[in-house]
């Protein structure tokens, strides 16, 4: 009996303490004080937000191209001979007609000698000869003398003047050979490696050329393009010069401006593209032959034309789009926009947006249609940096954060 009255008591006491715990809920005793759990979904999502404003923006044409020399050439000698010496540096930039190399003269020389000697002794045969005609002409008019003997002096003269001018050619020949053993430079351009070094002997139009020089200023670079763009290349051009830049990568240097000044003859057939080659002025040298560049063709340009950071634009199923931002409730909606042109990380998105949009360019991943949004602290100085005090999109901003605390 002492047993089952325990029991009696323990359950009256649990229940006198569970009617009081859940009188005092709701009298708005303790219990009251605790907070509230959340209503209203998932929190706000943090971005980083910037606004779509208007330039004029180029449109260009973009590709990579090669440095090419305006020129090269392999220089050779013209006679045979031993290299005396090297009047270059190698890779020095020399003028044309400057000395390259200097060939044994003295061979030359001496057969130069030779050949007015030769020269001279039918000139003096020759005076004689001139003068047996003149007498055998007055004495075969007189009829002292056979007809015979005045067409033997006659073909004697004209025998001589032949050999005479055989002789001078001779002349001309070994002075130029001689003129030949200075070996000069064809072009202005750059020096490579000298392939053959002074004491070397050389012959005349040997295979092996003695130094490459590259006509480095101006300079070309050679580039292909889609054959789509050929008709309005084509086009420009015929309307006047089409202005190209080339930038070499990794560089700080600004790009050399020059203009398109060749198109080929056929489109290739495998790549379908068509090669260009465009003239750049390069004084100091800063472009060399073999270099990659890339390489922009400005077409034409859209004037004051809405753009964004490219990072802001996303890629879909359906295309591309830009998250754009209510300031009245900060939610973002998904907007579609059609990419144009491309400059210093700024796209041109056509009349998708106007200027004043608010778009989030860091933290998309995490949105969706509908997402309530906050300003990091970043984006929201940039955005009241973008837009003056009292803006909505800032005031909206604070009043969703509060709401959210």
């Amino acid at each position: 009996m002492k047993t089952f009255s325990s029991r009696r008591v323990a359950l009256g006491v649990l229940l006198i303490a569970v009617g009081t715990g859940a009188y005092f809920m709701l009298a708005g005793g303790p219990a009251a004080d605790k907070p509230a759990a959340k209503a209203g979904g998932k929190p706000a999502t943090p971005v980083v937000v910037t606004q779509v404003t208007t330039r004029t923006m180029p449109v260009t044409i973009r590709a990579i191209g090669t440095i090419q020399a305006l020129a090269t050439v392999s220089v050779r000698s013209r006679v045979d001979g031993q290299i005396m010496e090297t009047a270059f540096t190698e890779g020095q930039t020399v003028a044309k007609g400057d000395p390259l190399f200097h060939i044994d003269p003295r061979p030359f020389q001496a057969r130069l000698r030779e050949a007015e000697a030769n020269l001279a002794r039918d000139r003096a045969n020759l005076e004689k000869a001139q003068g047996d005609f003149q007498r055998y002409q007055s004495l075969s008019g007189k009829g002292f003398s056979s007809q015979q003997k005045f067409e033997e002096a006659r073909a004697a003269v004209n025998s001589l003047s032949a050999t005479i001018r055989a002789g001078q050619a001779a002349v001309d020949l070994a002075k130029l050979n001689l003129e030949f053993t200075t070996i000069r430079a064809p072009l202005d351009g750059r020096t490579g490696s000298v392939l053959v070094q002074a004491g070397n002997l050389v012959k005349a139009d040997d295979q092996q050329a003695l130094v490459v020089i590259n006509q480095v200023n101006p300079i070309l670079a050679a580039l292909s393009v889609p054959e789509g763009h050929l008709a309005e290349i084509k086009r420009r051009l015929a309307e006047g010069s089409l202005a190209v830049e080339a930038a070499v990568p990794d560089s700080n240097r600004p790009p050399n401006r020059g203009r398109v000044v060749f198109i080929n003859n056929a489109v290739d057939t495998q790549t379908g593209t068509i090669l260009l080659k465009a003239e750049f002025d390069n004084t100091d040298g800063f472009l060399t032959p073999g270099q990659f560049v890339r390489v922009v063709i400005e077409m034409d340009s859209i004037a004051n034309t809405a753009v964004v950071p490219e990072r802001a634009v996303q890629s879909g199923q359906k295309g591309n789009y830009v998250f754009v931002v209510n300031p009245a409730d900060m939610t973002v909606q998904p907007r579609p926009v059609v990419l144009g042109p491309s400059i210093d990380d700024f796209v041109a998105i056509g009349d998708a947006l106007k200027p004043g949009d608010t778009v989030v360019t860091d933290g998309q991943l995490r949105l969706f249609k509908g997402a309530k949004v906050t300003f990091k602290s970043d984006g929201a100085k940039k955005a009241k940096g973008e837009k003056k005090t009292g803006d909505a999109a800032p005031a909206a901003a604070g009043a969703a954060g509060k709401a959210g605390g």
